[in-house]
């Protein structure tokens, strides 16, 4: 910024010739600072970008653990797609504005500073001219940057939606192409992009006028300075080299001002861009304080004390209604009962993923919030009938979560859950890939799995949700027997197999116990437990029949449907 100042001298040296030492003492001051500024401006540019890398790679990381941290509600309320938008797109875009347009606009406005304090030591009168004319230059800007503040929201809401469809389609292409479904999904696709595509054309008519106005204001800005100039110069109010050097200043100010504004919508684009990440790095998850319980020893007794329940999404609805029931340390409890009926819901509050609105639950005689939420899930281990496996190798996927246990432990535990003869037999053993969701073995052999990773744990209390029903009698025989009876067991089956050898059952309907106690106890009642055994085994009894006295009937019906096709 000097440059123009010793310019100035040159030019008054030109014009008068009375002092020519002023010219090789301008041009040696000129080359130094050019060289000077070359250097800082290197190691400037060179720091910042090392930062803003820094930065980036630390809030994508804090998102992504806020998120992690949230209460299981706030995965019931949000979608996949939106909240990896929101890790992926948004922290991008917000640091690509930051990293390009936030370290010119710090730079140039301290330009405006140190430029405007040189024009006001050259010609005051000059310097508030100017200033009289950047209110203009400036509200046109303000109110096209909060313009492109709200489509910019608008534009990335509408990216989430189309993330949210690509998601759920790649997630489920098994159902998609069962039901050749594939122009439907495009079709959906499409019509987000186009409203993102038309959110666009608005976005970038409004900028385009942006610059528009702020060019012209800004062309108009000089000309009315060069005109004014130029009369205090013939008045002998400035002379010819002040004058230089002013309109040099006045054109790097009018230029820095312009980049100012140009980039102030950029910066506003990323704060509206950035409004909902730290939406999630400042909510604060609805959960209780964490407890600090941690007992060396567990026995695992569980009692459920007038326990009523609905989910945040439907608080009207109750779930469970005043239930009470005990899970017994080294016995198998197990827990029958329509669909709906809130058995699922029970595991969910043993798990801690949601708090009861009335009731108390006890672990060994504490209340379950007092206990460390690690220690919690350490102790817990629930496998349930859809277990989720990760895209990695079978070994990982059996130590998910304790990555330091040995390959022993991992055997034991396979043959445990009667995996280990199957995996073995697998391309690659243990190092197989399962694929995503498991997608690369069978429902059973996902489930065993499944049970192997929970036994690993090592656990005292083991939750089999249905985890069983993908497995024929003889494997579903060999894993019940070989849970060890130091743990508590609760089981949750649609099926009698299992549930017959129960050391206790619980039957649960609309939400509250109807009746409970063991096989015998609860047939001699001639209630619900009945009844459902009743429908199991005639529901066989059809099955055996179906397949040997209704062929030629099926065939028959079969043959005329074709026909009619």
């Amino acid at each position: 910024m000097a440059i123009p100042h010793y310019t100035g001298k040159m030019t008054d040296w030109i014009m008068n010739e009375d002092e020519p030492e002023a010219f090789n003492h301008a041009i040696t001051v000129m080359t130094l600072m050019t060289i000077m500024s070359a250097v800082c401006e290197f190691v400037c540019d060179l720091i910042y970008n090392i930062t803003m890398s820094r930065i980036h790679t630390s809030i994508q990381g804090l998102v992504f653990q806020s998120v992690l941290n949230q209460d299981i509600a706030f995965f019931d309320k949000a979608s996949t797609g939106d909240i990896v938008s929101r890790i992926t797109t948004d922290t991008n875009t917000m640091s690509e504005s930051l990293s390009e347009k936030l370290s010119l606009l710090m730079w140039y406005f301290m330009r405006v500073i140190f430029l405007f304090g040189s024009m006001l030591l050259l010609s005051t009168r000059l310097s508030i001219f100017t200033a009289l004319g950047l209110p203009i230059i400036w509200i046109i800007p303000e109110f096209s940057g909060q313009f492109y503040q709200k489509l910019s929201v608008q534009v990335q809401e509408s990216l989430a939606k189309a993330n949210d469809v690509a998601t759920e389609t790649f997630s489920s292409m098994k159902t998609v192409r069962s039901f050749a479904n594939e122009d439907g999904e495009t079709e959906r696709y499409r019509k987000c992009l186009e409203d993102t595509y038309a959110l666009n054309k608005v976005e970038a008519a409004g900028y385009a006028a942006s610059t528009w106005t702020n060019s012209m204001s800004s062309l108009a800005l000089k000309v009315s300075i060069l005109y004014y100039g130029g009369r205090l110069v013939t008045g002998s109010d400035v002379s010819s080299g002040d004058l230089v050097s002013f309109v040099l200043y006045e054109l790097q100010f009018t230029s820095a001002v312009e980049v100012l504004m140009s980039y102030w919508p950029h910066v506003k684009k990323a704060v509206g861009a950035s409004e909902k990440i730290f939406e999630y790095v400042d909510r604060k998850p609805d959960i209780p304080p964490d407890g600090s319980l941690t007992p060396q020893s567990l026995k695992g007794h569980v009692q459920f004390k007038n326990i009523t329940f609905a989910y945040p999404k439907r608080p009207d609805t109750d779930v469970l209604k005043n239930i009470s029931l005990e899970l017994k340390p080294g016995q198998i409890t197990a827990l029958v009962g329509p669909s709906g009926s809130g058995k699922s819901t029970i595991v969910s509050l043993l798990e801690r993923f949601y708090q009861p609105q009335n009731g108390e639950i006890l672990l060994d005689q504490k209340p379950l919030l007092e206990y460390k939420d690690q220690y919690l899930h350490e102790k817990i281990s629930v496998v349930s009938q859809e277990p989720v496996l990760f895209a990695r190798s079978v070994r990982e996927n059996i130590k998910y979560g304790k990555e330091n246990a040995s390959d022993e432990e991992m055997r034991a535990a396979a043959k445990l859950a009667n995996a280990d003869d199957f995996i073995d037999n697998l391309p690659k053993g243990y190092d197989t890939d399962a694929g995503e969701k498991g997608g690369q073995v069978s429902g059973g052999q996902k489930q065993r799995i499944a049970i192997a990773r929970a036994l690993i744990q090592k656990p005292q209390i083991l939750v089999l949700d249905d985890a069983t029903s993908s497995l024929d009698t003889e494997s579903e025989h060999r894993v019940y027997s070989a849970l060890q009876k130091n743990c508590t067991v609760l089981l949750i089956s649609h099926r009698l197999s299992g549930v017959e050898d129960a050391d206790h059952i619980i039957f649960l309907r609309d939400g509250e116990v109807a009746e409970e106690g063991n096989h015998e106890e609860l047939l001699a009642k001639h209630g619900f437990y009945e009844e459902f055994v009743n429908q199991q085994n005639t529901s066989i009894h059809r099955n055996t029949e179906d397949v040997t006295n209704s062929e030629s009937a099926t065939n028959s019906l079969f043959l005329k449907n074709v026909h009619n096709c």
